[in-house]
């Protein structure tokens, strides 16, 4: 199984112009992601995938691998398909080009199901939110899944919606800074080529 991990990453980010290229520590955060998402032993390659030549120095700087894409694409994921076109792999796995310092052993959770069951499509990790501020924040996308472990809808907004926003997600009215858990979930996808 070659398993290729992509990066997409975008100059002209809707949140933050340039985010690929701020700097962490004296690196540019796509460097960060590169460095960290290069310690999953699972992956066969590491790749960069960007419409933008500001960001392709930067990656070929620091030794990185890249390829450029499309300026048409909407989103990671359209960029990812075009990779996907164009080299050869079994799995791809699509990183969030924003996560500076995702752990391999993340990397590792999101493929180890497909590994086990390989009708399963696709993954993704997901993790639980504790916060009401995250659960409310748009920035954080949230994942609604089934017993078994199967997102049935991902979502921007909290899930459940709440159109009044007086109560919380167990239906309590809503205490500002409550530090109940809440059942949500950030994540990076796993694709399955």
């Amino acid at each position: 199984m070659r398993v290729v991990a992509v990066i997409p990453a975008r100059y002209g980010s809707t949140r933050l112009l340039g985010k690929p290229l701020a700097d962490i520590g004296g690196k540019p955060m796509i460097q960060h992601v590169y460095e960290s998402v290069s310690r999953a032993r699972e992956l066969d390659r590491v790749l960069v995938a960007t419409d933008d030549r500001r960001i392709e120095r930067a990656v070929k700087r620091f030794g990185g691998d890249v390829m450029m894409t499309s300026k048409h694409h909407q989103s990671g994921t359209d960029r990812l398909a075009e990779v996907a076109r164009k080299i050869r792999a079994d799995w791809l796995v699509n990183i969030q080009g924003d996560l500076p310092f995702i752990h391999a052993e993340t990397i590792a959770r999101a493929l180890r199901p497909l590994r086990q069951n390989r009708s399963i499509p696709m993954g993704t990790v997901c993790t639980p939110i504790y916060s009401q501020d995250e659960w409310r924040n748009p920035n954080v996308v949230k994942v609604l899944h089934d017993r078994a472990g199967f997102a049935l809808c991902f979502s921007r907004a909290p899930i459940p919606y709440v159109r009044n926003g007086s109560v919380d997600l167990e239906g309590q009215p809503l205490v500002p800074r409550s530090k109940s858990r809440l059942t949500g979930a950030t994540f990076f996808s796993s694709l399955h080529a």
